[in-house]
């Protein structure tokens, strides 16, 4: 394969740096309802936490090591690190702008005020002090800190109050620092009575510096700065060298929540003998420094967010109606049996899918059900179906990831629970993560055994599936079945891949076959025959595959990616990849699933999945690739989900060679196209056809694939 210059890729941490902009492009938004850029507010925060426990920490640890490297965008560690402080400080300074001069102003004027103490009326006043004495008192800890109180160590992510001091000793004024923790049990904002429809807040961290002189007494209080620091949250486990999984995660859990500190977030007023020593004393240097002005751990602005108020501020509700196959249906099994079936979500409801295992726990025809757990969110309907199922004598397995990453502890506890109830729990594969989502149900129809199998590109948990869009497939189809079969006993028994008749599977065959269907377009491409891929994705990152793809452009291939998150690739350049378009949807919902079309001479294939176009998904995690066979199933994918993204140009952005995104321009208000809104619309159109009677005109719009040139 030919070699691309360095200059032909994009770094990964930048691009995903591009993608949290265009998370926040959406708080910058004033078209956006009030709440829902607050909720976008939290989100960018919590993004970047996430991106410095992991990222940027694993990025400090190759400059400490002994090997000196460049990351095929030709940038070494440093030279990546010192681009994102730069672009960081960049985000947050608008970050936070739009915050003080247009979020929380605006915040006030519809009756949501976040005040100061010196704001309070005598009445809240009153109340805060009760408050304090009763609920925040008690469980305070202020840390003095001299030669036999070390300085202290701070969890990951936990708000602290450093406080400046004098105290008198034997007739010398000594200047000491102490540290307050701000209590991670209660409440971050917190609400304040009122008798009207208002709302009312004082951040905790203030609250508990105005009464610094009680936790002090007899010192004079100088001043005292929030600031929060991030540590390396990597997991670090020998998988070859331990005898108990589930052990070793826990023990690695308590290790995360001490790890390296990575950065340092400070009032925007701290001096800087102050936040000097804070740096000096967790190792860190001024690049690590952020200094904020605005609150320090925006993820618990969701309080204002979340609650019964202020509809007029959010976005229209929506509630998903059952897919169609399955509306009106007391026996989703019935309905499986006869054909195969597709849900799209969020805009049509997951709870087919729950629906799906809650039936399979109670039929009394159902022997055995087996499935994946990446991220169940602990929802009660998912995990009790399968507890009923074992009450009902059935042979229940599940497959729970314990290393899916922030969600550990959370896996921990439902694995627990499971095997306590009696379903048979498995941790997957050494030295690779199930992230593949698929449940099996094996029944005893009149006819014989069948087997039932859903597969999806999103996780088992209901709660988000009401955030993410990704789709659902059930089928009765054999060969699925059996693939289904042999995946699970891949998994629970002591065996080598043996292939599979209908799924791709990583880390066996997945990297192969994309690279094949690839190629196989640029080989037609060369013929003149029919191609065209478009393939949907979080994130593509694999080398091979974006060489594959200039190649694939280069022969005339076009090529659409429809990537949310992070993308490597440089398109646009001429002579390599101005057939390669690139584009990302941030919009009300998180676009999560993973469609892979390819034209294919004019008998075109397309695949769902849980994997994206990344080193990890192709080699280190236990990944599910299946077709879509079906005619009618496969037109609506391609036709309808497809080209309906390829046209949104309201919360669409393209990505240009130089790496930046910009919107899609529009001439005229009444050709704008919101991929999410017409799928939303259409939903609710086709539940309104069923309910009425009357037809609601769809919105498909046919993919123009290649033509053979004459």
């Amino acid at each position: 394969m030919k070699t691309y210059a360095t200059s032909h890729f994009l770094s990964r941490e930048l691009s995903w740096l591009a993608f949290n902009q265009r998370v926040l492009d959406e708080v910058l938004n004033p078209a956006n309802p009030l709440l829902e850029r607050v909720k976008f507010f939290t989100i960018t925060s919590s993004n970047l936490d996430e991106f410095f426990e992991v990222r940027v920490a694993g990025l400090k640890q190759q400059v400490e090591s002994d090997i000196v490297e460049r990351s095929f965008d030709g940038k070494t560690a440093s030279e990546t690190l010192r681009a994102i402080h730069k672009q960081v400080r960049r985000m947050i300074e608008h970050q936070y702008r739009c915050w003080s001069e247009e979020l929380l102003p605006a915040l006030a004027q519809n009756g949501i005020h976040i005040l100061d103490y010196q704001h309070l009326s005598p009445a809240d006043r009153s109340w805060v002090e009760q408050y304090y004495l009763a609920n925040v008192r008690p469980v305070l800890t202020p840390l003095g800190i001299d030669p036999s109180h070390p300085f202290p160590q701070l969890l990951n992510k936990s708000l602290n109050i450093v406080v400046q001091l004098e105290i008198e000793r034997e007739g010398e004024i000594e200047r000491r620092m102490a540290v307050v923790q701000v209590p991670r049990v209660l409440p971050r904002l917190v609400r304040l009575p009122r008798d009207d429809d208002k709302l009312g807040f004082i951040y905790l961290g203030h609250l508990i510096g105005h009464y610094l002189a009680d936790l002090f007494p007899g010192t004079k209080i100088l001043g005292f700065w929030h600031f929060r620091v991030t540590r390396n949250s990597e997991l670090y486990i020998d998988e070859e060298d331990i005898g108990n999984l589930l052990k070793a995660v826990e023990n690695e859990l308590h290790n995360r929540r001490r790890g390296a500190a990575v950065r340092l977030e400070v009032d925007a007023g701290c001096p800087a003998e102050i936040y000097q020593y804070l740096l000096e004393t967790l190792e860190l240097t001024e690049e690590d420094l952020y200094l904020i002005d605005g609150p320090l751990n925006p993820t618990r602005l969701m309080v204002i967010y979340n609650g019964d108020h202020s509809p007029e501020l959010r976005d229209k509700p929506f509630v998903a109606p059952t897919a169609p196959a399955f509306r009106g249906v007391q026996d989703i099994f019935s309905v499986v049996r006869q054909r195969d079936v597709l849900v799209h979500h969020p805009y049509e409801s997951f709870g087919s899918v729950v629906e799906f295992l809650e039936q399979a726990a109670q039929d009394p025809n159902v022997l055995a059900i087996k499935q994946t757990l990446y991220r169940t969110g602990g929802d009660p309907r998912i995990v009790g179906a399968l507890m009923d199922a074992v009450k009902n004598g059935k042979q229940v397995t599940a497959v729970t990831e314990l290393k899916a990453r922030f969600d550990e502890a959370n896996n921990i506890l439902w694995a627990r629970r499971l095997e306590e109830a009696g379903v048979h729990v498995v941790y997957g594969i050494v030295h690779h993560k199930v992230h593949s989502k698929i449940a099996l149900v094996v029944r005893r129809d009149e006819d014989g055994l069948r087997r039932y199998v859903h597969l999806g590109t999103g996780n088992y948990n209901p709660s988000t599936a009401r955030l993410y869009t990704d789709l659902s497939f059930f089928t009765s189809h054999p060969d699925y079945g059996e693939d289904a079969t042999n995946f699970f006993n891949l998994l629970t028994g002591i065996s080598h891949f043996q292939g599979a008749k209908k799924f791709i599977i990583s880390p066996f065959t997945t990297h192969e076959a994309m690279m094949t269907f690839i190629r196989a377009e640029t080989q037609n491409a060369t013929a003149k025959k029919p191609s065209r891929i478009i393939a949907k994705m979080n994130s593509l990152v694999d080398q091979e595959i974006i060489e594959a793809l200039y190649g694939a452009s280069q022969a005339g291939v076009k090529i659409d990616l429809i990537i949310r998150g992070i993308c490597c690739l440089r398109p646009g350049v001429e002579g390599l990849s101005e057939n390669i378009t690139v584009r990302s949807i941030i919009g009300r919902f998180l676009e999560h699933s993973r469609i892979f079309y390819f034209e294919n001479a004019g008998a075109p294939k397309l695949w769902l999945g849980s994997a994206d176009w990344m080193p990890r998904n192709f080699f280190r995690r236990i990944e599910i690739v299946f077709p879509i066979e079906e005619p009618v199933l496969r037109d609506r994918i391609i036709n309808q989900i497809l080209a309906t993204q390829l046209a949104d140009n309201v919360k669409a952005s393209i990505l240009g060679h130089d790496g930046k995104y910009t919107r899609v321009p529009v001439k005229k208000e009444s050709a704008q196209r919101s991929s999410q809104a017409e799928f939303m619309a259409l939903a609710m159109g086709e539940a309104k056809t069923r309910r009425t009677g009357r037809v609601v005109k769809k919105n498909y719009n046919k993919i123009q694939v290649a033509k053979a040139p004459r």
